[in-house]
Order: structure tokens, then sequence, then C-alpha cells
């Protein structure tokens, strides 16, 4: 039985989206049915499709009540929508349905698992979020509330930790059958920290440990905690808040941090060896990765920014927010490399390749341009030459708007810089990484959809996220060189 803040978000929804034309949409990045997106929710496969879920508020392209959007998918890149699986209606999640994760039962039902939001008046006036986790079981379109949520409360955690910070719940399976799940935390000191917790039967949960303990190192709040196995290691992605940077390695505000190092299962203890940044552009938060049928580690995440939420083309826009594209996760050589799903490349159409480019001043190639392609290119000094001062790429180009990639060989810096992208507002527009290269060669892989651009670096070892409201008839695309180099370039229309 479905209540009635549920049919009017699902009526709502499914009369909102007639009025957003394809054209108007991400062409293969999940975007919002109608409204605003954030988190990618109850990442799983389910009675033979992909499932995503989505933080979301389909009435306003703002922030607003939390339920959960829902979409299915066959390859991950072409989305169907399904109705809003959850709405903010029952005691427990008046105030939001926010984050967590979804399992399949032994019985076939599909459980989710949610944070549950109450605001509670403080004695100063002011108002406070209490968070519990709460489930949901249901057949993939229809979810019923569990009657005795919430399954863990305040009285379920370390004494002197939030129960204001305590959200993001994610859950796994055990090969024994049994249930663990993994939740944000802010601990007695005020910094961040991961709670594990496990269930017989997804139903009974109970406090195991403090999985992992920020210690004021990375941020403050640790958000959207993901924990999985990994060629032989296991990783502990999150989302921290309010970061100080290190050096390049992470940037102010909200950022994300991946902790490789090995599991216990006997003890369940996380031993971390090495920390790095998951995406190193502009817009990524929040990841959740899924175990795909054929053995694949596959992550999304939400491709935005919170510090530039209130940046608008429009401000009817009908829709904001969209994900990342999903990208399979594996380590080398210590680090967390990520690449494009490989169902992509059945996207690409009219190749287009030029090799051994000499590059010194400004080059456009021929049918090199498009808003929606795969473009590989691999650049070196030109023999003969010195190292080239910098090498840049602009694209989403027309007379007045660009957006560039630019690298220094000298100083190991790649840089995405949106400044001229057409933005009315001096929000985050660059960022910078450092990057690993042999005398000057390196290889990019960019992918670009209508409203974005992804940056692929030296196979995956760095990822670069950006978003772009650039109007769609810019798709000049133009090679820049201080100094000489030679490129090899290879572009495919993705269709």
């Amino acid at each position: 039985m479905t209540s009635q803040t549920l049919r009017e978000a699902r009526k709502y929804e499914e009369a909102s989206e007639k009025r957003i034309s394809g054209e108007e949409r991400p062409a293969f990045h999940l975007a919002p049915r109608t409204g605003w997106m954030n988190d990618p929710n109850g990442f799983s496969w389910y009675d033979g499709k992909y499932h995503l879920f989505y933080q979301y508020n389909p009435y306003d392209s703002q922030w607003g009540p939390m339920h959960w959007g829902h979409a299915v998918s066959s390859d991950l890149l072409h989305w169907e929508y399904l109705p809003a699986a959850l709405a903010p209606d029952e005691a427990w999640d008046r105030d939001g349905c926010f984050s967590g994760s979804a399992v399949t039962l032994p019985d076939g039902r599909q459980l989710l698992m949610y944070t549950g939001v109450v605001r509670e008046r403080q004695a100063n006036g002011g108002c406070s979020e209490v968070q519990t986790q709460c489930l949901a079981v249901g057949d993939g379109v229809d979810y019923v509330k569990y009657e005795k949520n919430p399954v863990l409360d305040e009285k379920d955690i370390p004494q002197g930790s939030s129960r204001y910070d305590f959200r993001d719940p994610k859950m796994w399976q055990e090969a024994d059958g049994t249930y663990r799940c993994a939740v944000g935390n802010r601990a007695a000191d005020g910094s961040g920290q991961i709670l594990l917790f496990s269930s017989p039967d997804g139903f009974d949960w109970h406090y195991v440990k403090v999985l992992a303990a920020n210690r004021d190192r990375f941020g403050k709040m640790w958000e959207c905690p993901d924990f999985f196995p990994l060629d032989g290691k296991w990783v502990l992605i999150t989302s921290p808040q309010d970061m100080l940077p290190s050096g390049f390695e992470y940037h102010n505000g909200n950022g994300t941090l991946c902790l490789i190092g090995d599991y216990d299962r006997e003890t369940e203890e996380f031993t971390e060896e090495t920390d790095q940044s998951i995406d190193y552009g502009i817009d990524f938060y929040a990841p959740q990765t899924i175990l795909t049928p054929d053995g694949r580690r596959v992550m999304i995440g939400w491709m935005q920014n919170w510090d530039t939420c209130s940046y608008r083309r429009k401000h009817d826009e009908a829709w904001f927010g969209q994900m990342s594209l999903p990208r399979e996760l594996s380590i080398r050589n210590g680090r967390l490399y990520q690449t494009p799903i490989r169902e992509l490349e059945q996207m690409r159409a009219n190749p287009v390749s030029h090799t051994d480019v000499t590059v010194s001043g400004t080059v456009r190639l021929e049918g090199v341009r498009g808003r929606r392609i795969d473009m590989e290119l691999t650049l070196r000094p030109a023999e003969g030459c010195d190292l080239y001062r910098k090498f840049s790429v602009r694209f989403a180009q027309n007379e007045s708007c660009y957006t560039s990639l630019g690298f220094r060989p000298a100083e190991s810096v790649l840089k995405v810089d949106r400044k001229f992208s057409g933005s009315r507002r001096a929000i985050i527009h660059q960022r910078r990484s450092q990057v690993n290269h042999r005398g000057g060669e390196l290889k990019l892989r960019v992918i670009l959809d209508r409203f974005s651009a992804e940056v692929f670096v030296n196979d995956g070892e760095q990822v670069m996220s950006v978003v772009l409201y650039t109007e769609q008839g810019a798709d000049g695309i133009s090679f820049i060189a201080d100094g000489t180099v030679s490129m090899d370039v290879t572009k495919y229309d993705l269709v």
C-alpha cells in the first residue's frame, strides 16, 4: 500500500518528465527524472537488471525533501525511469529518506536500507536532524517500509558518537549468508568514523566495531562509505566533508577518499596501507560500487560539487544533477585505477584517427569535433625538439566559449579549466592534478556528453570530472602547444 506522499510524488514526476526533451538531458549519463538529484543509492543487480536509486527532490531543481528516485538499465548507459521508490512519509523519516544501499534476500525480495531523518527542535531554538537506519522491502518497483524501523539508532552507536551525523548505510552479504553494513558517523572527537554492523538476516542489526577512524586526518565527517575486496586487497571509499588540501592529492571542501589495505575477516580488522583521492576534477562525490554478474567492480558517483549547486543555467531549469560514467575499478601498483565501463565501446561510431601530428601553436584537425565523443590522445615531445612547455586541448568550443585541459610536463601538472565555458558566476572553475609522465609522454582519454567531460589519465591512473553548461552548438576542438608536441588522436562519436 503506497502512501499518499509517495503517490503524489509518482504522479508529479510522471507528468513533469514530459516537459523535458531527450536533447535537454545527458545522452548516456543518468540525470533525475525531474527536479533534483544527488547521491547514488541502492546500486544493485536485481531481477536481471541494474538498479540505481538516487537522492531526489522531484518538485524542484533545488535540494529539498529527500525521496529515492529509481532507474534501471541493462548496460549502465541507457536508463529507464521507474516510479519513485521511497518518500518521507513515516514518523522515522518524515524529514527525508537519505542515502543507503540494497541487497537481494534469499526469498528473492529486494531489501533497501536507508537513513531516516527527523528534525528535532534544540534548546537554543534551532533544529538538528536525528539520523537512524531504516529498511524497506520490495519487488524492484514497489517497497514496503519495515514496521520495526528504525533498525539502528543512537542506542547502537559508540558512546559520544553523534546521533545527528549517522548515515549512508552500505550493506553486503558475506559468504556464510550473514550481512554486514558500514555506516558513516561523527566520533566523539568531532571527526569522521566508519562503523561496522552485522545481521544474521538483514533485519536484526548489531554494532560490531569502528571499522576505520579519521582522527582528523582527512576532513571532518565521513559520508557515503563503501567497503569491498578488489585484486587481493580491501578498499574503503568515503566522501569526507571540510577537507584541507594536501599538495595536489586532496582539495578543499567536500572530497573523495580511497583507503587501500587488508581486512581480516576473523577479527573484522581493517588495516590501512595507502590513501588517495578518487577523482581529481571539480565534480565528483558520494560514489557507490556494485559487483556485476560477470565479476567486475563498477563505481558510479554524483557528478557535481556541493559548492557549485547554486549555479544554474536558468532559473526554470527542469532538472539538476547527474551521475558519472560507470567506471571499472582495479588496483595496480598499490593505486586505485578507474576505466570507463567497457560497454561504452559498443556506442563508438565514425572513428577519425590522426597520427604523428606536429602541434606548435594552434591546430585543428579534420573530423575532430563533437559534444558526445570518446577521444584518445597520446602526447610526446616532437623528435629532435626540446621538452615542450605546455600542451592544451580545448573542447566544447565556439567563438567565445571553451573548456580546456592543460599539461605542463616540467611540473607534471594537468589542469582542467572551465572558466570560459559560459558561466556568469565565479564558481570553482579549475582543479590541478599531479600526473605521471615519461619525458613528456602522456596518455589521455576524454569522454564528452552534453553536459560533462571526464578525463582518464594514463589508462585510468587518475580521473578528472567536470560538468559544463556550454551551449550544445559549441562542439569545436583545438590543440595548442607552447613548444613542439607530436600527438596521436583517435576520436569516436558516441551514438
